[in-house]
């Protein structure tokens, strides 16, 4: 298997499951309603502050991946709009949602020889470095949000 077949495969584990951590996005944010998904829990970032800082940056990724500008700036990265709704909530679900599977397939066109290449700006390092950092990166806030649900679901949260 080539290695952005497998940077591919892991990337979607993270959403989907079957990694080796056990834990997925999809099964962490099954069941939470918005208004859990809003709620601050001793401090902490929110659920749907956390699905959107995730998914801000596989967009900027997904950007460059189709030959755009990499355009997007770390201070914007938690700027999620309110949400009011259920429907605001799976909205932003869906997006994270169809973002993943936009991601898987671009980095399984991405051929091995790539990799190596700078990403964008020579300051982001190469390509690898960023399509492992995302994976590492959605793993750490998946984390966050599974301690976040469950200090919810414990009557914790503020």
């Amino acid at each position: 298997m080539a290695i952005t077949q497998q940077i591919a495969k892991h990337f979607r584990e993270a959403y989907d499951g079957g990694n080796w951590t056990g834990s997925n996005l999809k099964d962490a944010v099954n069941g939470v309603s918005w208004e859990q998904a809003v709620q601050k829990a001793d401090g902490l970032n929110s659920i749907a502050a956390l699905v959107f800082h995730i998914n801000y940056y596989v967009d900027l990724i997904i950007k460059v991946l189709e030959r755009k500008p990499l355009e997007g700036h770390d201070k914007y990265s938690f700027n999620l709009p309110p949400l009011q709704s259920s429907n605001d909530w799976e909205d932003l679900l869906n997006k994270a949602w169809a973002n993943a599977e936009k991601f898987v397939k671009l980095v399984e066109q991405l051929p091995d020889e790539k990799l190596s290449d700078t990403f964008a700006v020579e300051k982001y390092g190469n390509y690898y470095r960023n399509l492992e950092g995302v994976i590492q990166h959605t793993h750490y806030h998946l984390g966050q949000i599974v301690v976040i649900k469950k200090l919810i679901l414990q009557g914790k949260g503020y």
